[in-house]
């Protein structure tokens, strides 16, 4: 079977799982010749606990690793192992496996669509390794407008994890919050970000203009792949476009540690159009990447019930899933 998107997926890796264990999750891995899975455990109130594999598992054979999955969640008491399949192909090979067999038990395990994805069902992905030439000449002609014209106001970049530029970044991320009606991580977990991920793949991005700092962002640097993880940006500020700027310098920065393609992440036009357009106006004759969403394993039908209960009881009240 072809890999094509997570072979590389830095959600699959040491340092994220790290990264996750820093912020007080247990996790566990299976890395076997044709089959990895980084698995990190949630918690949640009345229910319990249950696994999660983000952007996998990652596998060319499923049999043995998926047995050794379900196996290890038993141990654990998992009630569900909830994943990511990176195309329909490998959600069939997934629900056949568990389907075919009971992994040394009478019982039968159903997959069920997950009530919510855990990663976006779509992202925007570019190629890079073309000249910088032939990447502005695919932009709309906007957004090389609007690069321009940061560059003309004189908005300056730099990549740099000063103190300052964290405490920017942090203030930035409750500006926008507030101002989109979202909710944003704690401060905690962009810190433990910090101090975990290895500066080489996690950079602090900033965009100065008129000696403030007006935009910034977090950019992961792992394997051929550079992806912009979280950003923010000052509204009061969005004439100097210097989120373009911002996107574009990380571009060129990506070429020349030599990576293939540059990731901007999720895109919906349901619930995120404004930055959607921004994002495509990058390359917007690129088809986007699609995957299946969020699948669960019911170990225990229990458990699993009562959460699936209380979800439903939580979306009738117009309260956010978990």
């Amino acid at each position: 079977m072809q890999k094509n998107f997570f072979a590389d997926e830095f959600l699959q890796s040491d340092e994220w799982r790290k990264f996750q264990e820093s912020v007080g999750r247990r996790t566990f891995s299976i890395f076997e010749e044709n089959f990895r899975a980084s698995i990190i455990e949630h918690k949640l109130p009345m229910v319990g606990k249950y696994f999660y594999v983000p952007r996998g598992p990652i596998f060319n054979e499923i049999q043995n690793g998926m047995q050794e999955l379900v196996n290890l969640a038993k141990k654990n008491e998992i009630g569900w192992i909830r994943f990511d399949a990176e195309n329909e192909e490998m959600l069939e090979s997934i629900k056949n496996s568990v389907k075919d067999n009971n992994y040394c038990s009478p019982q039968k395990y159903k997959i069920k669509k997950a009530p919510h994805d855990m990663q976006p069902k779509e992202v925007f992905v570019i190629d890079i390794t073309k000249t910088e030439e032939q990447l502005l000449g695919e932009m709309k002609a906007k957004t090389r407008y609007n690069i321009r014209l940061a560059e003309k106001k004189c908005v300056k970049i730099f990549c740099d994890k000063s103190e300052k530029n964290i405490a920017e970044f942090l203030r930035l991320t409750q500006v926008m919050a507030k101002r989109n009606g979202i909710v944003v991580h704690d401060e905690s977990y962009y810190m433990k970000m910090l101090e975990n991920i290895p500066d080489d793949i996690l950079k602090l991005y900033v965009a100065e203009y008129q000696g403030k700092i007006i935009a910034a962002n977090f950019v992961i640097f792992y394997n051929k792949t550079c992806i912009y993880l979280h950003g923010a940006s000052d509204d009061d500020f969005r004439n100097a476009m210097a989120p373009h700027l911002l996107q574009w310098q990380q571009i060129c920065d990506a070429k020349k540690a030599g990576c293939a393609r540059y990731d901007f992440g999720g895109i919906s036009f349901g619930k995120w159009q404004g930055i959607t357009k921004f994002k495509l106006g990058f390359s917007p004759k690129i088809s986007t990447i699609a995957f299946p969403g969020s699948y669960d394993i019911i170990i225990n039908q229990k458990k699993y019930w009562l959460y699936r209960t209380i979800q439903k009881i939580k979306a009738s009240l117009n309260f956010s899933s978990v």
